[in-house]
């Protein structure tokens, strides 16, 4: 079958004239489909998945109400363009009440379709060709996507335990610092679970105005941090000199799927982000909005939602402690990074985290995804579906019984 015409017409950004013929497989997919021939071939035996990366419960009732209720009105029904004024008020009332930032809702505050919207847009307000984004890896890949499709380059800052997962900016190349346009945080980080205290972000904002590069802090999971207060990066003095944080309702609100969020921070970035998403989508529905403003005044809400993570991780770590694991106590997120296993005991031999993520899904059906990007780790996640702590100690033992013949070699 002849190719179609328009087979030459695709975007070099998205692989030119060889889109669509690559039979590279995303690791996400080789995940599906090791569960796919894990389930097909051990029938009976159910998937532990410590894969899901989103909150296992539905919005509060007081949030669904809401948003029920908006949803009948007449005024709620049209564009929301760059956001309501209540929800921009709202989110600057949240930031001074959780972390005693003040900022000015009406030049300081704008609405996003979720977090990855606003980290995709980003890029267009300060890359050109040749600029680069520099970014911790492992992390979450779409201000690199886009700075690429504006013709600009990633760079690459691995995060290593021996530096408490935290970015070495000094070890930056001088001709990157000087081409360098967006620095991209994430604190509490994904998948890392590390923590950025004052004294890291002094240093970052030090670094952001000695190289003139604008800093973007990606706090989506900021209310899922454990022993001690969250810290956001806003409360640093000249953090608003040098950059935004990027805040969401999903991770500590449990309103994943609703696609919320909101940027706050320097007013000139904030405009910015504003002018280019004005012409990209034309906002959420109001009445999500409006449910929002009810979440950012609960601060129950993700008092309760950290509490039910931390207690889960607490029993993940010692479980796996008790395995043989070095698993210790993540300082936020719903995340457990670990370092891989080597190998089982007198058997099959792993090279890289993603074969020990193979091997536990299809020989063992438990799901955890891979990172290879700094050192070989596992990421389990404590989102899984369980009704309860007596039904989350079961899975604990089921997945004590999984693999307690194995005798993992753990890194």
């Amino acid at each position: 079958m002849s190719e179609p015409y328009f087979q030459k017409l695709f975007a070099e950004r998205i692989g030119g004239i060889n889109y669509g013929k690559t039979n590279e497989i995303y690791k996400f997919e080789k995940i599906k489909r090791a569960k796919r021939d894990a389930l097909a071939a051990f029938p009976d035996r159910p998937l532990i998945d410590f894969g899901i990366g989103e909150n296992d419960e539905v919005a509060p009732p007081s949030v669904i109400s809401s948003l029920s209720a908006e949803a009948n009105k007449w005024e709620n029904r049209g564009y929301a363009d760059n956001g309501i004024k209540e929800y921009k008020d709202a989110a600057a009332a949240w930031l001074e009440r959780e972390f005693g930032v003040k900022v000015d809702p009406a030049t300081q505050v704008n609405h996003c379709i979720g977090s990855k919207s606003a980290l995709a847009m980003l890029p267009a307000a300060f890359i050109n060709p040749g600029d680069v984004t520099v970014m911790t890896v492992p992390g979450y890949p779409v201000a690199g996507t886009h700075t690429k499709y504006y013709g600009g380059e990633v760079y690459r800052l691995p995060l290593y335990a021996e530096n408490k997962f935290l970015p070495d900016l000094e070890s930056i190349p001088e001709k990157i610092r000087s081409r360098a346009k967006l620095l991209v945080l994430n604190f509490p980080n994904s998948p890392t679970g590390a923590l950025a205290d004052e004294s890291f972000y002094k240093r970052v904002i030090e670094f952001a105005k000695a190289h003139e590069i604008v800093v973007v802090q990606d706090a989506a999971h900021i209310m899922l941090t454990y022993g001690r207060k969250p810290l956001s990066f806003l409360q640093v003095p000249g953090a608003m000199d040098v950059g935004v944080e990027i805040h969401s309702m999903s991770k500590g609100f449990n309103m994943i799927g609703w696609r919320l969020g909101f940027v706050a921070g320097n007013p000139l970035i904030v405009r910015a982000l504003a002018d280019v998403k004005d012409n990209t989508d034309s906002g959420q529905f109001i009445a999500i909005q409006k449910a929002a403003v009810t979440a950012l005044k609960d601060p129950e809400i993700p008092q309760q939602i950290r509490a039910k993570y931390e207690r889960r991780l607490r029993k993940l770590v010692t479980t796996l402690s008790d395995l043989g694991c070095k698993a210790c106590m993540p300082g936020g997120t719903y995340f457990l990074y670990v370092p891989a296993p080597k190998r089982v005991e007198g058997g099959q031999i792993f090279n890289n985290a993603e074969e020990a993520s193979q091997f536990l899904i299809r020989d063992r059906s438990i799901c955890t995804v891979p990172w290879d990007d700094a050192g070989a780790y596992l990421r389990f996640s404590v989102t899984y579906r369980a009704e309860g702590e007596a039904a989350e100690d079961k899975l604990m033992r089921d997945l004590v019984e999984r693999l307690r013949g194995d005798q993992l070699v753990w890194a």
